[in-house]
């Protein structure tokens, strides 16, 4: 039987912390980096923050806007960007916020989560907004190949708030309403659900039970968006370790493009995290 991707990310993130570094090798980062707005910039950036953060990290995650526009040679660096993270022994959450209807989901499952597909990685970002069952095919080929899923239930962004804070027919607040509905998807699983939900750590806890999700969390806002440990550590006090995975990325980034720099950086938030949760 496949090893479920909610069971391999418990297992590294007890083993090396909760730390994931996003890669988002954005025309800020590569000016600060002295390198071109390029698809050699591109490259270079991506493979030396891999090069810094592997040992440190459990996962990378890699923003795919950052690489798509470049075209199809932004894609050949994404590539290659999973397969050396893969052969590094480091999970790759691919950042790309997919989400349609469920037949087109299924190309979108077949992109991201297929066994021999080139892009494929452990898990994928998706929006529920065409609606959560829409999102099936993403579920069902994540549990064939053992990869995970993370649903956008309420992102560190302040204009999200007034859509996901809004309420249902039934009067329940759209994020509770994600959060309520991974939790029962995961039912299915044993140990930690392989799908997850996106929730920011600029944001109040919800009215949802944060330890009853039965999934990982994936938590952006750190750092340059100005939330720090101990907003994280309040919002997920009662979560069970190694259900909460922090990303951190322009607080890092920005530390480069000296290997020292990156490392240093990437040291200081791993254990700053692992001294909160």
């Amino acid at each position: 039987m496949t090893e479920t991707f909610g069971v391999r990310l418990q297992e590294r993130l007890r083993e090396l912390g909760p730390l994931c570094v996003g890669i988002d090798p954005s025309s800020e980062v590569l000016t600060r980096w002295g390198r071109p707005d390029s698809v050699e910039g591109l490259e270079f950036c991506s493979l030396a923050v891999l090069e810094a953060v592997t040992g440190v990290a459990a996962v990378i995650k890699p923003q795919v806007a950052f690489f798509e526009r470049f075209g199809s040679a932004g894609y050949r660096v994404l590539e290659r960007l999973i397969q050396e993270a893969h052969d590094a022994d480091l999970l790759v959450v691919a950042d790309a916020k997919r989400g349609d209807v469920d037949s087109t989901n299924e190309g979108y499952a077949q992109a991201w989560l297929r066994d021999g597909a080139p892009l494929a990685v452990d898990a994928v970002t998706v929006s529920p907004y065409l609606g959560v069952a829409a999102l099936r095919p993403l579920f069902d080929d994540a549990a064939a190949s053992g990869r995970g899923v993370f649903v956008v239930a309420a992102t560190s962004n302040p204009e999200g708030r007034s859509l996901q804070e809004a309420r249902t027919f039934e009067q329940e607040r759209v994020q509770e309403m994600v959060l309520r509905s991974v939790a029962e998807l995961n039912q299915r699983d044993v140990g930690l659900g392989s799908i997850g939900v996106v929730l920011g750590a600029t944001r109040d806890a919800p009215a949802f039970d944060l330890a009853s999700l039965r999934g990982p969390y994936l938590v952006p806002g750190l750092g340059a968006q100005g939330a720090g440990v101990n907003d994280v550590a309040r919002l997920f006090e009662r979560c069970e370790q190694g259900t909460v995975l922090i990303n951190v990325a322009r607080a890092i980034l920005f530390a480069g493009p000296e290997q020292r720099g990156l490392l240093d950086a990437a040291r200081r938030w791993r254990d700053d995290l692992l001294a909160a949760l």
